[in-house]
């Protein structure tokens, strides 16, 4: 099972840190993403990290002003979220999956754990 917790209100520029934490499987193995969804938008794809933890993705949209880490001792990944931007308001899930090739990485259907998500709202 996958919990994602820290999301809030934050105002334009601020910083803010999800974090989604495992309980049971083998979540140190697994490939572990964040994705988002806007209201009335199609979920997109915002960061991942690779079981070796040093591998990662960002898309671009959030590149420069997001890190995603993990600490698999404590079978948890975050994400910190810097110079947020309204833009950046949405409902956060994360999600793990194993053997995800590099090249799919950005789509959600490699993904077989989800969590229930974490609204992040950024006021102007």
């Amino acid at each position: 099972q996958l919990q994602a917790f820290g999301g809030g209100l934050v105002q334009t520029g601020g910083s803010l840190r999800v974090s989604c934490a495992a309980s049971g499987g083998t979540f140190s193995t697994y490939t572990v993403g964040w994705f988002r969804q806007a209201p009335g938008k199609e979920r997109e794809f915002v960061a991942a990290v690779r079981r070796d933890g040093s591998t990662k993705v960002y898309a671009d949209s959030v590149k420069g002003r997001f890190t995603i880490s993990r600490d698999s001792a404590k079978s948890t990944v975050y994400l910190q979220m810097r110079s947020l931007n309204p833009e950046d308001t949405a409902v956060y899930y994360c999600a793990a999956g194993g053997s995800i090739i590099y090249s799919n990485i950005p789509s959600a259907s490699g993904y077989h754990y989800w969590g229930q998500g974490t609204q992040v709202t950024v006021s102007s």
